[in-house]
C-alpha cells in the first residue's frame, strides 16, 4: 500500500510549526499505525533527515501515551481503540493521512507530535485519590460491593488518561477525564472520606490547567480509546454540585448504575 503523509513537524512551543509532506510507500496492511511511522522515521535517518517525533510505550492500547489526531480525529477513524490498535488497512490505497498533535491550551507542544499532557497528572494530584491505610491488601469480601455499582466503578476507571477528549472537545474541556476519575471513586465506599472536598478540587483544577468547559457535543465519548460514556459528566455534576451545595450524604445517595437516569 502507498500512501502520502502530510505530517506536523514543530521543534518546540515556541517555535513556529507547519506540515511536511512525505511518501509512505510499500506499506503492509497488517502495520499498525506506530509500525509505519516507525518506517518512516528509519527512512528518515537513512537520509540524514531528523525523524518524526511521537510518543509511545506499551503499544497495546493500556498506556496512552500514543496521542495523535489522524485525518482530524483523535486516535483515527476507528472507535474505541488507541493510536496503536489502529492498522493501516483501516485506509483507502493512495489517499492522503494527515498527522496531528492533540490541540489544546493545556497541552503545550514539546516536538513534532509530542506534546505534555502533565495537565492530567496535575489535575489528578489535586484530589483524585483515597484515604487508606498502608499494609497488607485487605481482604476481598471485607467490605461487600454490589455487582451493578462494581461495574459502573470499573467502567469509570477503565480511563487511561491519554487526553483524546480534550483533543475532540471544540473547548478543549477535560470533562469525560475528571468525571470517569471522580465518578470510578465516587461509586465505591472507598472514595467516601475525600468525597465533598474531590469534585471541587478537581474542577478547581481543570480550570487552573486552562482546559474550556464542557461542549456537551459528545465528541468526548466518540474518539474516547475505552469507550467512556459521558454518562458519568452527569454524575460528576451531581457529585460537584452535592459538595458545593448540598450537605454530604450517605453513600447510598449516589445512584448504583450511572446510567439508570438516562435510560
Amino acid at each position: 500500500m502507498n500512501f502520502t503523509l502530510k505530517v506536523w513537524r514543530q521543534r518546540g512551543a515556541g517555535e513556529r510549526g507547519r506540515f511536511v509532506i512525505y511518501p509512505a510507500r510499500d506499506v503492509s496492511p497488517a502495520m499498525s499505525f506506530l509500525e509505519m511511522l516507525d518506517v518512516l522515521n528509519q527512512q528518515l535517518v537513512l537520509k540524514g533527515q531528523e525523524p518524526v517525533a511521537f510518543e509511545s510505550d506499551c503499544r497495546e492500547g493500556i498506556c496512552g501515551s500514543c496521542s495523535l489526531v489522524i485525518n482530524g480525529i483523535p486516535h483515527g477513524p476507528d472507535r474505541g481503540v488507541a493510536t496503536c490498535q489502529l492498522y493501516m488497512r483501516r485506509f483507502t490505497e493512495g489517499t492522503t493521512i494527515t498527522i496531528e498533535p492533540w490541540r489544546a491550551k493545556a497541552f503545550p507542544i514539546i516536538r513534532d507530535l509530542v506534546v505534555d499532557r502533565g495537565a492530567l497528572d496535575r489535575v489528578m494530584q489535586a484530589g483524585g485519590y483515597i484515604s487508606s491505610n498502608t499494609g497488607g491488601a485487605v481482604d476481598g469480601n471485607t467490605i461487600l460491593i454490589g455487582k451493578d455499582r462494581a461495574e459502573s466503578a470499573m467502567d469509570a476507571a477503565s480511563c487511561i488518561s491519554c487526553g483524546a477528549c480534550v483533543a475532540a472537545c471544540k473547548n478543549a474541556s477535560a470533562m469525560l477525564f475528571v468525571a470517569a476519575k471522580v465518578s470510578h471513586l465516587a461509586l465505591l465506599p472507598q472514595g467516601e472520606p475525600e468525597r465533598a472536598t474531590r469534585a471541587k478540587a478537581l474542577m478547581k483544577a481543570m480550570d487552573r490547567e486552562g482546559f474550556g468547559s464542557c461542549g456537551n457535543q459528545y465528541e468526548c465519548e466518540a474518539v474516547c480509546p475505552k469507550s467512556i460514556s459521558v454518562h458519568f459528566i452527569a454524575a460528576f455534576n451531581r457529585e460537584f454540585l452535592r459538595a458545593t451545595v448540598a450537605e454530604p450524604g450517605p453513600l447510598t445517595e449516589i445512584p448504583s448504575d450511572p446510567h439508570a437516569e438516562f435510560r
